[in-house]
């Protein structure tokens, strides 16, 4: 397979440069695939942003690889979901192994109508591609500046200013809100003197891409606990886009790192573990498990989004995923703060759910960390006999952690919910379930992508049972809550999503009756176990950090 054709991107000389003092609304720092998908949510919605892109071309090696099930819905807005499936590698299920024998196999994926898969391996240099094409296609709304490179950044009542070092020379940049998604090693959190908080784990792991001639003939995720084939503690193999290989092996705390990089001492054991000669590689990293996070994610008009936020061990496939989910999270917030619709309180939430879900995704990659490095004797001995087990017993199967592969937080704690006792797959906090519906689409295409929030209505009746002047007057909002009636052919004005199959209401455990209110990224923000009109306008305010209504106003509605 020929090696990736890199492409390049010429530095265009920016306005500010010519004397221009521009305002812009947002400025995202770093054009990875998180700044690239928070400017296109923010397109989505309306929203201009500039990105700030230091490099001149995408990033080298597979990097982030694995996008989620979740992740695949979210990108899907903006036309890439579809060219990352048809050219990653697609899996569910994986095998682990103790030396030579298969402890067990999963299926992370046991219900086959879901119109993406658990993950899709692609390179995050594929990925960034079909990325940038699509800022192509946002309508003028997004700037993408290669070769600028923010150095420097100070903040005032009103705004963000950056310094920007280009070929042409620095410049000011003014911003209302900036977005920091530069990396792990983020410019802008250095500058403003934030740190990481958390811990870095004694060992160190190689990684490499490996282009393999023919099929191997796995198809699934496969990892080893004290291989045969190596003196490596764990051994990981998996498939990527174009026929390569990406694989893992554990080296441990006290090694020559710059040795082990070398395709000499690397080779061998690829080969080993991938039981063939016809192997080269094109990518080898070392790299050290590191599980931390800034202690705030806004810092007034700078937010911190991605790696510039948090990390995590790769195991598990929670970082480059995660950071995508905090742009989705932070874009339409960003967006009626901007649009005066919303108090700036609401941005507080972003760190409030961001950072709960990064507690999340570092205690289980932790974990994730203690039982795959085994430290001790005692934590060696535990985990043999856990794997032992595992063989025959279900219960040791779910003790053993070779990556607890990463699935979307529910945000059962924010502040945004509210919370009627009702419990289901339609979790406030959590995003709405999707599901392949009877006419061959489904149900995440029937949701919006703008600015509205939405109510989903499980209709109990005839049409004129429903409250239509109350839906009517949510609609009226000045923010919109636009009512979809599930299981009604004719929702009279309405917008009616059929379920002949009852598959609608089964994926979202609902009833006749109720009614779920949807944020503008999905999310649930409220169950109401029967539709009131004060209840639905007292979730809306309560999902967008406002105020409740006087009491005495909402009882002459």
């Amino acid at each position: 397979m020929p090696a990736y054709a890199y492409p390049h991107y010429d530095a265009v000389r920016p306005p500010e440069l010519d004397g221009e003092n521009l305002l812009h609304d947002v400025v995202i720092v770093g054009g990875g695939p998180v700044g690239l998908s928070l400017a296109l949510d923010l397109a989505q919605r309306g929203v201009r942003s500039v990105v700030l892109q230091s490099s001149n071309t995408l990033s080298e090696g597979s990097r982030a690889l694995c996008w989620s099930k979740r992740t695949l819905e979210i990108l899907d807005r903006f036309g890439v979901a579809r060219p990352i499936a048809e050219r990653g590698f697609t899996w569910s299920t994986g095998r682990v192994y103790a030396g030579d024998r298969e402890v067990y196999h999963f299926d992370l994926q046991p219900e086959r109508d879901q119109p993406f898969p658990a993950f899709v391996n692609l390179q995050q240099y594929f990925a960034e591609e079909y990325l940038v094409d699509a800022t192509r296609r946002a309508g003028g709304l997004i700037e993408l500046r290669w070769q600028n490179k923010a150095t420097g950044i100070a903040q005032d009542g009103d705004g963000a200013t950056l310094t920007v070092e280009t070929p042409h020379g620095y410049y000011p940049l003014r911003a209302r809100y900036v977005v920091a998604c530069d990396g792990a090693k983020s410019t802008i959190r250095r500058a403003m003197g934030l740190g990481f908080e958390g811990r870095v784990f004694e060992d160190n792991f190689l990684i490499a891409d490996v282009d393999v001639a023919g099929d191997v003939g796995a198809k699934d995720r496969r990892f080893w606990f004290n291989p045969s084939f190596d003196p490596s503690e764990t051994a990981l193999c998996h498939g990527q886009g174009d026929g390569m290989w990406r694989v893992d092996f554990q080296l441990g705390w006290d090694v020559d790192v710059a040795a082990e990089m070398r395709p000499e001492r690397a080779l061998p054991r690829i080969k080993a573990l991938l039981g063939r000669d016809d192997v080269e590689t094109t990518w080898i990293s070392v790299y050290t498990f590191q599980c931390r996070r800034v202690e705030h994610f806004r810092h007034d008009r700078v937010l911190f989004a991605g790696d510039a936020a948090h990390q995590v061990s790769p195991f598990g496939a929670r970082g480059g995923n995660s950071g995508i989910q905090d742009a989705e999270n932070l874009a339409w917030k960003l967006a009626l703060v901007l649009d005066g619709r919303a108090p700036d309180a609401l941005l507080d939430s972003y760190h409030d759910e961001r950072a709960y879900a990064a507690d999340e995704n570092i205690r289980v990659t932790s974990r994730t960390v203690d039982f795959m490095t085994a430290k001790t004797p005692l934590r060696a001995r535990m985990r043999q006999a856990v794997l032992g087990l595992a063989e025959k017993h279900d219960f040791a199967r779910a003790l053993i952690n070779s990556g607890r592969l990463s699935t979307p937080t529910v945000h059962d704690g924010s502040p945004l919910n509210s919370d009627h006792g009702l419990a289901g797959p339609a979790a406030p906090g959590g995003p709405c379930p999707n599901r392949r519906l009877a006419d061959g689409g489904c149900l995440l295409d029937h949701l919006g992508r703008g600015l509205r929030f939405e109510g989903l209505y499980m209709a109990d009746g005839a049409p004129g049972a429903m409250p239509l002047p109350a839906f009517k007057t949510l609609r009226a909002a000045d923010v919109p809550v636009d009512t979809i009636v599930v299981g009604a052919g004719d929702a009279e004005g309405l917008r009616a999503l059929p379920d002949p199959d009852g598959r609608v209401a089964a994926t979202l455990g609902a009833a006749p009756g109720q009614y779920i209110l949807l944020r503008p990224d999905q999310h649930v923000a409220s169950v109401l176990p029967t539709f009131d009109l004060a209840d639905a306008r007292a979730a809306l305010d309560r999902a967008l950090a406002r105020p409740p209504a006087p009491a005495m106003a909402r009882a002459g509605e």
